[in-house]
């Protein structure tokens, strides 16, 4: 595993790109739908741009076409397996194009495209951005984050509401912050309590010894959007987190 803490100075300012992991449902309660839409409007105000697991449905959908609806197509990019394109797609929002690579994010040949086109259907890129079209989860959440990585100050993760799958990307990238392989900001975006259960269980940990106690504030918690985004730029790495080389794993 290549290393892909970002402590780096870079000649040129980059972009500051945020990676928003959530539900591809939109939830029972109006609430996460709008939650959705106006962290894209904060990210639009700020000039921030979106990496996102690449669906057009639930809450995935919701803050992919709000971002490109104010700052257009080049501002989202969506990754996404393509066992998961029938699944965590709106057909109504679909072109024969494909717009992305293969296993490794590299671009296939004009046959390969020729013969994809014919079977998964994508998003229209001037409502919800560029589709990059990757093989398997690991690589869909590998390129996700690379992409956050390279990103300018503020860059980093946040979680709205979801599921199984917003839950595993969530954990992973915290475990990844824990071992020493980034070194990006984490926060969860509290709406309607709905963390309320993860904060406790964190807290737990830390008392019943499983959680070091500096580990705790790995995920920070906001309420509204924007002071998701202020905690993203105000980020510090936990002193606890393992001093690991993964340069050569």
């Amino acid at each position: 595993m290549t290393n892909m803490s970002t402590n780096g100075v870079t000649s040129s300012p980059k972009r500051t790109k945020i990676c928003v992991y959530c539900g591809a449902s939109a939830g029972n309660n109006p609430i996460y739908l709008e939650a959705a839409r106006q962290l894209a409007r904060t990210m639009a105000a700020n000039n921030i741009d979106l990496v996102y697991g690449g669906g057009t449905v639930g809450l995935m959908g919701e803050i992919a076409k709000t971002l490109v609806s104010l700052s257009g197509p080049d501002s989202v990019h969506g990754i996404i397996p393509e066992a998961l394109v029938r699944y965590e797609r709106d057909p109504s929002y679909t072109s024969t194009q494909v717009s992305g690579g293969g296993n490794d994010g590299q671009k296939d040949s004009a046959a390969d495209e020729e013969a994809k086109a014919k079977q998964l259907p994508v998003p229209d890129e001037s409502v919800f951005g560029r589709t990059t079209i990757v093989k398997d989860m690991h690589t869909r959440k590998l390129m996700m984050a690379q992409e956050v990585l390279a990103g300018g100050p503020g860059s980093g993760f946040i979680a709205l509401s979801g599921g199984y799958g917003t839950m595993e990307e969530l954990f992973e990238t915290v475990t990844w912050n824990q071992l020493g392989i980034h070194d990006k900001g984490i926060v969860l975006l509290n709406i309607n309590g709905f963390y309320d259960g993860i904060l406790h269980w964190i807290q737990n940990s830390i008392e019943e010894g499983f959680v070091n106690q500096a580990n705790g504030k790995i995920m920070v918690e906001a309420k509204n959007p924007e002071d998701a985004i202020k905690a993203l730029r105000e980020y510090k790495v936990s002193e606890a987190v393992f001093k690991l080389n993964w340069s050569d794993e």
